[in-house]
């Protein structure tokens, strides 16, 4: 039998602790992460519950088998960075002490486009954000999140991301199996998109040290306060709040950032509130 562990299939990077790795790698086809292993889903035309589980059993079937909720209970979540990378959804479960089994598979959704978000993460890197692009059309992770999970994950993202819920009418979303999608929640930065030399939303979901190098040339108070390279940056900023918070700043004052306005119609203030009432932040994102 193939050797299905996320080290063996190169799938283990961890951004929050090798935040160079950032956005780290994504599962490429449809998946269900269980701890540190990624096995296989065969698609089938039909829904996703009714897919198969290594050619052995039936996705619901092989969930209600490990106690957990089957899919038709789960929360469909957009994933336009980290998120999508097993290694990092696997950490950060397991730190939390919360099952990490979670479907995973590659959806066509369309509307979206992946930037930077302006603002520097805890884990040092800038993360990446999606933004509303109707011209859009991208192949993006989406990950089956049980109610746990999911409170889990909005507590790592707030203040610093909020969730919105994408309906599929106005942005398509189309499965393996040719299933569309009625909808699913995404995170979004509050901080707003960083912008490109040409005033558009500069592309995510790159090389991190390509970046941040790009970022380092642009600014001297940038290069000044966290270089003179992407290392230095990223450790610098991973220990000191402060140096995250003045390079944010910089940022905004290089004229930089783009508003996130075009979610808010889409908010789900609830996770908002609940967030605000109950669930203290619990450190770097899982964006």
């Amino acid at each position: 039998m193939k050797d299905r562990s996320l080290a063996a299939l190169g799938l283990d990077d961890v951004p929050a602790k090798e935040p160079l790795t950032y956005p780290g790698r994504p599962t490429t086809e449809p998946s269900l992460l269980d701890g540190d292993e990624l096995l296989q889903l065969g698609v089938r035309p039909m829904r996703l519950g009714d897919w198969y589980v290594e050619e052995k059993r039936q996705l619901d079937e092989e969930l209600r088998q490990r106690g957990q909720v089957v899919t038709g209970s789960r929360h469909p979540v957009i994933a336009v960075g980290s998120n999508a990378s097993p290694g990092q959804v696997s950490h950060k479960l397991t730190r939390l002490g919360i099952p990490v089994t979670v479907p995973m598979v590659p959806v066509r959704v369309e509307g979206i486009g992946v930037g930077c978000s302006g603002h520097i993460s805890p884990a040092g890197y800038v993360a990446g954000t999606p933004y509303v692009d109707r011209g859009a059309s991208a192949v993006l992770v989406v990950a089956w999140l049980d109610t746990e999970q999911l409170e889990a994950v909005d507590a790592t993202e707030f203040p610093d991301y909020r969730r919105a819920i994408l309906p599929g009418d106005e942005f398509p979303m189309t499965m393996p199996s040719g299933e569309r999608l009625g909808g699913a929640y995404i995170y979004f930065s509050s901080h707003g998109v960083l912008a490109g030399p040409d005033g558009t939303p500069r592309p995510g979901g790159g090389d991190q040290s390509e970046l941040l190098a790009a970022l380092l040339a642009a600014s001297p108070r940038l290069g000044e306060l966290l270089g003179p390279d992407p290392s230095s940056w990223v450790k610098k900023a991973g220990i000191d709040p402060g140096l995250r918070e003045e390079g944010t700043r910089i940022f905004g004052e290089e004229g930089w950032v783009l508003p996130q306005t075009d979610f808010l119609p889409y908010l789900d203030a609830s996770a908002d509130l609940r967030l605000y009432d109950d669930l203290p932040p619990l450190g770097d994102s899982l964006s």
